[in-house]
C-alpha cells in the first residue's frame, strides 16, 4: 500500500541521517591473472606455421571458395574383399614382399568407375572442360608435418603389387620428409582413407583442380539385411565429394554406386578391364 512505501522510505532516510551504512554484500576477491583452477598452468605458446601447413591451409580454403562442393555417401559390404585378402595375403606377401591392403582395390575400382564417368577425371580451365585420358590417382597420406597427396601415375596400368609398393614407399618418405615436388604434382582424382585413424564418416575436401575425391572410412561389423535375413557384415561408409559445377548429383551417386558394385563383387573389375 501507499502507506507501506512511505513508511519504508522514511525509515531509510532516518538511517541515513544517523550515518548508518548497509553491510556490504559478501564477495570473493579475485586477483587479476589468477582465474581458473589453482596450480594449473594456463600459459600459451606461439609457433610459426611450417611452409607445408601454410600451403595446405591455403589450398583447402581455395577449394572451398572456388568450387561448388557437395558430398554424397554410400555404404559398402567389405565381405568379398576381406575374404579375398584372407585367402591370398600369405602368397601375395611372399611373392611381392608387401601386404595386400584394401587401398589397391579402391584404386582399381576408382579407375574403372572413372572410365564410366569421365567427368570425374576431368578439370575446369576457364570455360572449357579438360578430359584426361590417363588416370593419375592421388593417395592422401597423413604425415607429422601435415597431409600430403603423392600421386600413383598411370594407375590403370599398375598391378595390385605396384600400387601397394607405391603406397608403402610414399608413406615412408612422407614420414621421412623426402617426398619430391614431382611426387606430389598433378593427379586426376584423389583417395583419402580416414578409416586408418578410426573415422567412421567424413566429408573430404577437394584437391583442386580435381573435381572428385573419394573418402574411405573405418570397417565396422554391422547388422544388415541380406536376402530377408539379418546378418553381421564388415561394412564401410564411403563418401564422394565433387564439384557441382561440372558433376551433377545423379552422376556422382551413380559413380559411388559403381564403386560399391566393384568392391562387393571384385570380379567385375577384371571383366570390365
Amino acid at each position: 500500500m501507499k502507506e507501506d512505501i512511505q513508511g519504508a522510505l522514511g525509515a531509510k532516510s532516518a538511517e541515513g541521517a544517523l550515518g548508518a551504512k548497509p553491510a556490504p554484500a559478501a564477495r570473493t576477491a579475485v586477483t587479476p591473472g589468477t582465474s581458473g583452477t589453482p596450480g594449473r598452468d594456463r600459459s600459451e605458446r606461439r609457433e610459426r606455421m611450417s611452409k607445408r601447413r601454410e600451403t595446405i591451409a591455403k589450398r583447402l580454403v581455395e577449394a572451398q571458395h572456388n568450387a561448388a562442393m557437395l558430398t554424397t555417401f554410400n555404404e559398402v559390404d567389405m565381405t568379398a574383399i576381406m575374404n579375398l585378402r584372407e585367402r591370398r595375403k600369405e602368397a601375395f606377401k611372399k611373392e611381392y614382399g608387401v601386404g595386400l591392403g584394401i587401398a589397391s582395390f579402391f584404386v582399381k575400382a576408382s579407375v574403372a568407375a572413372l572410365r564410366a564417368f569421365p567427368r570425374l577425371n576431368a578439370e575446369i580451365q576457364g570455360n572449357e572442360i579438360v578430359y584426361k585420358n590417363y588416370f593419375d590417382i592421388g593417395m592422401a597420406v597423413g604425415a607429422e608435418g601435415g597431409l600430403v597427396v603423392p600421386v600413383i601415375r598411370d594407375a590403370d596400368r599398375a598391378s595390385f603389387a605396384d600400387i601397394e609398393l607405391s603406397i608403402r614407399d610414399y608413406a615412408k618418405r612422407a614420414q621421412d620428409g623426402t617426398l619430391t615436388l614431382e611426387d606430389l604434382k598433378g593427379g586426376t582424382f584423389t583417395i583419402t582413407n580416414g578409416g586408418v585413424f578410426g573415422s567412421l564418416m567424413s566429408t573430404p575436401i577437394l584437391n583442386p583442380p580435381q573435381v572428385g575425391i573419394l573418402g574411405l572410412h573405418k570397417i565396422a561389423d554391422r547388422a544388415v539385411a541380406v536376402s530377408g535375413q539379418v546378418v553381421i557384415r564388415p561394412m564401410m561408409y564411403v563418401a564422394l565429394s565433387y564439384d557441382h559445377r561440372l558433376v551433377d548429383g545423379r552422376e556422382a551417386v551413380q559413380f559411388l554406386v559403381k564403386i560399391k558394385e566393384y568392391i562387393e563383387d571384385p570380379a567385375w573389375m577384371l571383366l570390365e578391364g
